[in-house]
């Protein structure tokens, strides 16, 4: 009986280590490396294949007359969402109506279409014993802004779930089926290390995504605080700006810190400051929008202003004055214009009442390099 006791208590103190390790791992992958990350592609040539003669040598000049066609020329195509202070998306704007300038010079817009597409969504969620401990008010928060959204897409909207804490971690792959990311987020439930790395997680991820076709963005739900990633601030703005993935980012915690602002330092006030502004600077950039929600009930508005934002857009193309291949930063910049004065365009509603209105669109790009 004694010795039964003993294995008894042997068994249960087992169980309990083994549950505090396994709580200390926090949201672990499952092994899928892709979230549509290009893959090298497979060797398809045919080695020992005879070479085509050519009747011009290395020492034979090329005829002039031959045509010469290049199709290097640089293209630069910008996705624009135009909305009024209600955050709805305003149709029927024509071609002739927007002026995109780079680097402040005008540029002639030569492509436009408009229309309403799927999204392809990954989202990015902070989850992290720096403030998502288990039934911690930032904790039900990041799980009813992470369910909510998801419950907002359409069923031909294809969505991934990222996860980070002191690395990111993908708990699925984009899939339209709705079950497989209920069963990742599933996983988010007792968080792994008291870090956040955030812009490692926000450049891995746009990085990915990048070559991915159509309608395309990144749902950060996050603190915004960072604490030792590997890349600076600078860096990863840069990068954002090179991926050219539009990063909708909802700020979590607004509420908690207004109550808990009496009792911070400034250290901690600078802080949150930082975060936020962090933020609003890499949605603003890409070509998002950020929000700061301080009630569940602000929820459903900013899920219909990102769907708004994304699913009907115009899509603007042009071939820039400036076709150096520098690989230098290019600012642009979109505005709705009057093209008879080239005063800003107005505006207005059914009644005839000016609207205010916002231009979504990124803020520039990194011109490609000479290729040698």
């Amino acid at each position: 009986m004694k010795a039964l006791r003993v294995t008894a208590i042997v068994s249960i103190c087992s169980l309990g280590l083994a549950f505090v390790l396994k709580a200390q791992e926090g949201p672990l992958g499952t092994g899928t490396d892709t979230v549509a990350k290009p893959r090298k592609a497979p060797d398809t040539t045919e080695p020992d294949q005879p070479k085509i003669p050519s009747k011009y040598g290395k020492d034979k000049e090329i005829p002039t007359n031959i045509p010469v066609f290049r199709s290097d020329a640089i293209t630069v195509s910008v996705d624009v969402a135009v909305l009024d202070n209600k955050n709805h998306f305003i149709p029927k704007i024509p071609k002739d109506k927007f002026r995109i300038m780079e680097d402040n010079v005008p540029q002639q817009v030569t492509g436009y279409s408009i229309g309403e597409a799927p999204m392809t969504i990954t989202m990015v969620i902070e989850f992290s014993n720096l403030y998502q401990n288990f039934y911690s008010q930032t904790w039900f928060q990041t799980l009813n802004a992470a369910y909510g959204f998801v419950q907002t897409l359409k069923p031909d909207d294809y969505v991934a779930v990222v996860a980070y804490d002191i690395r990111p971690e993908i708990l699925s792959d984009f899939s339209i089926d709705r079950q497989k990311t209920y069963e990742a987020m599933q996983r988010l439930r007792i968080a792994g290390f008291s870090e956040a790395n955030l812009y490692d997680a926000l450049v891995d991820t746009a990085q990915r995504m990048q070559d991915i076709e159509g309608r395309k963005a990144i749902v950060l739900i996050s603190s915004g605080v960072d604490t030792f990633s590997k890349l600076t601030f600078d860096k990863t703005r840069r990068s954002i700006q090179d991926a050219g993935v539009p990063i909708y980012a909802l700020g979590l915690m607004q509420a908690i810190r207004i109550v808990a602002e009496p009792h911070m330092g400034p250290e901690q006030e600078m802080k949150f400051l930082q975060a936020d502004n962090q933020m609003r600077t890499f949605a603003k950039e890409s070509g998002g929008m950020s929000f700061f929600p301080r009630f569940y009930g602000e929820f459903p508005e900013i899920f219909r202003a990102i769907a708004d934002s994304m699913r009907n857009q115009y899509v603007l193309t042009y071939s820039p004055t400036n076709q150096a291949r520098d690989g230098k930063l290019r600012k642009i910049k979109v505005e709705l214009v009057n093209p008879d004065n080239n005063e800003p365009l107005r505006v207005v509603d059914e009644k005839g009442k000016p609207i205010k209105y916002q231009i979504i669109a990124k803020t520039g790009y990194t011109a490609p390099r000479e290729v040698e």
